[in-house]
């Protein structure tokens, strides 16, 4: 499985246009979720959403295969839509969860914590600027919700944070695959951007790993 995953970053150049005129839509689907997941489901902090936008920014600078203002707009709305679940998880099940004997163990109480000092200090603008702190990306929304903040408050920060940082992520990306030096290194670079994409999810997994045996 890890050689083929290997295997297909190392040959990018050759396996995303046909993947992408085979696929296109399934593509767009899958990145549509994995957005929709780090942002709506309390439960998964660790996605790399950061590493995701950079890194098709970055493709779609490489080849025309890949749209970048389809790109955009998909993500944008992805990530709308799933604050905008977090929040009414957190505003509807938020007391329940945290302190649910066994539901609780999936929330990581430090991040939670993190997200609350972060709400309280920045206030309602604190669901626009946590768009962009990716430890407590998930957690701010779920937070807002808790706190009784208004539905019409939290949608104007969310639609407005949710667009920011999907085109300012994406089109760092959709820059830096510009780049002369980039463009004749491609698969090294790409391969480098997804190493680095799974470092915070392997270490959110260990710390998790390593607290349930702590706590045994």
């Amino acid at each position: 499985m890890i050689t083929i995953f290997l295997t297909t970053i190392l040959h990018l150049s050759t396996t995303l246009p046909a993947t992408m005129v085979n696929y296109g839509a399934w593509v767009y689907g899958i990145l549509f979720l994995l957005v929709f997941a780090e942002t709506g489901l309390v439960v998964a902090p660790f996605l790399p959403g950061d590493s995701i936008l950079f890194l098709f920014g970055s493709l779609a600078a490489f080849h025309n295969s890949i749209n970048i203002y389809k790109l955009i707009v998909i993500l944008s709305i992805a990530a709308t839509i799933g604050d905008f679940i977090n929040f009414h998880i957190g505003r509807h099940f938020g007391s329940r969860l945290a302190d649910h004997p066994h539901l609780s163990k999936l929330i990581s109480p430090a991040t939670l914590q993190k997200s609350q000092t972060f709400f309280a200090r920045h206030g309602n603008v604190a669901v626009f600027l946590g768009r962009f702190v990716s430890i407590i990306r998930t957690m701010v929304p779920f937070t807002a919700g808790m706190s009784g903040m208004h539905p019409t408050t939290f949608m104007k920060y969310n639609v407005i944070g949710g667009i920011s940082w999907v085109m300012l992520t994406s089109l760092s990306g959709f820059f830096f695959g510009n780049v002369p030096f980039v463009k004749e290194n491609f698969q090294p670079m790409m391969f480098v951007i997804v190493l680095i994409s799974t470092i915070p999810m392997a270490v959110t997994l260990l710390n998790n790993r390593f607290r349930h045996r702590a706590s045994r």
